[in-house]
C-alpha cells in the first residue's frame, strides 16, 4: 500500500484550514485517511503550522512520500533536515547541533528580509541614472516632498482657475 501525507481541507467555504495526514493514495482527499499528523492554516499571519514530529519521522522512514506542499511545510519546521541526518547515521548530539545552526541561519535570514526596503521600478532607474551620471542619489524622502509639492501646486493652479471662470462668468 503506497501512503502520502498530504493535506486534508476543512472549514468553512473561502476559510480553509487543512489537516496535514497520512492517507493511501487511492482515498480521495476529502476521504479515509491512517493518521492525522498535524494542522496548517494559511489565513492567520505568519501562517500557523503545528506538527506531530515523531509521527511525521516515522512514516516517512516507512516510505510515506510527501506532496509538494506538504514537503515545503515540513522544510519550513526542519523535519526534512531532521530526516536526512537521521537516514545518513548521525547521533542526536549531531542532529541536535545541525538544527540549531539551522535556526539561527533561518533567524538571519528572516531578519534580513525585514531590513530590505521595497523599491519602486523609477526609483531604481533613477538610482541607476544618477550612478551612471555621477550626480548625488535624492532619496525616497526627497522625492515624495517634490510630489507633494507638485500637487499642492496643481491644486492651488485648479482654485485659481475656479476662481477666474467665476470671474469671467460674472463680467459675461
Amino acid at each position: 500500500m503506497a501512503v502520502k501525507i498530504r493535506l486534508r481541507r476543512m472549514g468553512k467555504k473561502k476559510r480553509p484550514i487543512y489537516k496535514i495526514v497520512a492517507a493511501d493514495v487511492r482515498s480521495p482527499r476529502d476521504g479515509k485517511f491512517l493518521e492525522a499528523l498535524g494542522l496548517y492554516n494559511p489565513l492567520t499571519d505568519p501562517h500557523t503550522v503545528d506538527i506531530k514530529e515523531e509521527r511525521v519521522l516515522y512514516w516517512l522512514s516507512k516510505g510515506a512520500q510527501p506532496t509538494k506542499t506538504v514537503k515545503s511545510l515540513l522544510r519550513q519546521k526542519g523535519i526534512t533536515l531532521k530526516n536526512e541526518l537521521i537516514k545518513r547515521g548521525a547521533n542526536e548530539e549531531e542532529i541536535e547541533a545541525k538544527l540549531s545552526e539551522w535556526e539561527k541561519l533561518k533567524e538571519a535570514g528572516a531578519s534580513q528580509k525585514v531590513k530590505k526596503k521595497k523599491i519602486s521600478k523609477k526609483a531604481k532607474s533613477k538610482e541607476e541614472v544618477s550612478e551612471k551620471s555621477g550626480k548625488p542619489e535624492e532619496t525616497s524622502e526627497d522625492s515624495s516632498e517634490i510630489a507633494e509639492d507638485a500637487k499642492a501646486d496643481e491644486s492651488t493652479a485648479e482654485v485659481k482657475g475656479a476662481a477666474s471662470d467665476e470671474n469671467d462668468a460674472d463680467k459675461g
